[in-house]
């Protein structure tokens, strides 16, 4: 595992300036251990931490355990239960952060059928108080399983921060230090029995069973079912691979229904995807997704819920490598998807490599759509100064079935290109999809004037926007295009990490 220094740094895009405050001391880049190779022990560096008061507190609250001290002494470790069965606060103390120690499950999987909760199976409420920090070790991961929920709910000056053992020890900033949050719930999924030539209307037997983790499972027929809050957190150094193609992400969300708040929510240096969503329902507004090493954002299984005001990006990632990978992948019939993937992104930014990057010869792209996914993009930029990037890669025929995705008002800026066709899979459908008439995208001559990578200049205020309510109802008006319109527009400010002004990372 290969660190990196935390300096600041300002990158200079070929197409305007793009001053990026990243992680430590205003900037820096993030290591990964490689595709293939996430990390797979040690507890990080010494160095220094934060522990309100710089004195840990002397004792763990009731019914947690005491595990000493981390960060040089400053905070005292106490360990959440192994297994939450009934309502459970994690109390804020100053000198105090708390161990995932190992695997923490809330509740027991209810099963699928939100009517008829699997017999004898417990749920359970974890409450996290606002300015709470939370920590795990590699491989270390919490889950919410079904019928059970999670409420982090911070505040802008006190979010709740889940991160890693070496970045509390003061260890360099690293992908893949602990295992990340999944949230499993009874929304419905596209993966179904195999005899299934429909979608079925009570979906109960379209469900997902983690393989690595026989014990972690979503899905179900509860499309509005909550699955808790998660609202003005951070989530830090999270991902590991389980087994051979199961990872596990910054967050994973399986089946979570749009009951489920998650707003003002940052992932930051996540060692395979910020964040993805394996079919449900669930909505998410102001999401920040930074220097993540797979993916973004990321949906599969008939994924249907609406995303809006998303700030996106990498610099150096070392895997297939998009902002947004957007997938149907499950159940099919007739080569089409059971339940088609239909996530909605509104306003969003995405960012993604460096020109002077070494990038591999595997596929990177701003955004990629495949297996009959209908997504809908608008009031977006994707930008990338690499010119092994391009903006949009569009596969599979079942992806350009009637309704087709939609772009509107999306502008590119790629160096690579505004698409790829170069993979002999659905060449014209990129342009075909940006140049219906009247969608107000733009595939060549945008410039950007973005400042700090994400905030709006002259020439993104002066684009004309789409309406995103056409598109969903969770969507909110809006009259620009990016995630954030201008130097005034202060929604990211004071809860998240690495950006200008923020704390490093």
């Amino acid at each position: 595992m290969i660190g990196v220094r935390k300096v600041g740094t300002v990158l200079v895009a070929t197409v305007g300036a793009l001053a990026l405050a990243s992680c430590g001391g205003g900037g820096s880049s993030v290591v990964s251990p490689g595709e293939g190779a996430f990390a797979t022990g040690g507890t990080g560096g010494a160095g220094g931490g934060s522990g309100g008061n710089g004195q840990a507190s002397s004792d763990c609250p009731t019914g947690f355990i005491n595990l000493g001290t981390v960060a040089n002494g400053t905070l005292r470790s106490c360990g959440i239960p192994q297994l939450v069965t009934s309502n459970l606060t994690v109390p804020f103390r100053p000198g105090t952060a708390y161990r995932i120690d190992g695997r923490v499950a809330v509740g027991e999987d209810q099963g699928s059928d939100a009517q008829a909760p699997r017999a004898g199976a417990r749920s359970a409420v974890l409450t996290i108080e606002p300015g709470v920090t939370v920590f795990g070790g590699i491989s270390e991961f919490l889950v919410v399983n079904r019928g059970s929920r999670i409420v982090a709910d911070g505040t802008a000056s006190r979010p709740i921060i889940f991160t890693s053992l070496n970045d509390l020890n003061g260890g360099p900033d690293l992908r893949g230090q602990w295992g990340g949050i999944v949230i499993a719930g009874r929304a419905p999924i596209n993966r179904c029995p195999p005899t299934a030539t429909a979608f079925p209307a009570n979906p109960t037997a379209c469900e997902f069973r983690f393989e690595a983790i026989p014990t972690i499972n979503w899905g179900g027929n509860a499309p509005t079912e909550s699955s808790g809050t998660l609202r003005y957190v951070q989530v830090k150094e999270a991902g590991f691979e389980v087994a051979p193609n199961e990872e596990l992400n910054g967050i994973t969300f399986g089946g979570v229904g749009n009951g489920t708040i998650v707003d003002f929510v940052q992932v930051h240096g996540a060692a395979d995807d910020a964040v993805e969503f394996f079919g449900g329902t669930v909505n998410v507004r102001h999401l920040v997704l930074t220097q993540w090493d797979d993916d973004g954002f990321d949906t599969d299984e008939g994924y249907t819920g609406s995303a809006q005001y998303v700030i996106n990006y990498t610099d150096a990632p070392t895997e297939e490598s998009r902002c947004f990978e957007m997938s149907s992948a499950g159940s099919t019939s007739g080569g089409a998807p059971l339940l088609r993937s239909n996530p909605r992104v509104s306003n969003f930014v995405c960012r993604l490599g460096l020109a002077g990057t070494a990038f591999d010869s595997r596929q990177h792209q701003g955004i990629l759509m495949n297996s009959g996914t209908r997504a809908d993009f608008l009031n977006g930029l994707v930008v990338s100064e690499n010119t092994r990037i391009p903006c949009l890669d569009i596969d599979g025929a079942s992806t350009m079935v009637e309704p087709r995705p939609a772009f509107r008002s999306v502008v590119f800026a790629c160096a690579g290109g505004p698409y790829r066709t170069t993979d002999g899979d659905q060449n014209d459908a990129p342009a075909a999809l940006i140049t219906v008439a009247g969608s107000n995208n733009l595939a060549t001559g945008y410039i950007p004037t973005l400042t700090q990578v994400f905030i709006n200049g002259g020439n993104e205020s002066g684009r004309v926007a789409t309406n995103p309510t056409t598109f969903s109802s969770f969507f909110l008006a809006t009259n620009f295009i990016g995630a954030v319109s201008g130097p005034n527009d202060t929604w990211f400010v004071g809860w998240t990490c690495g950006l200008a002004g923020a704390t490093s990372c």
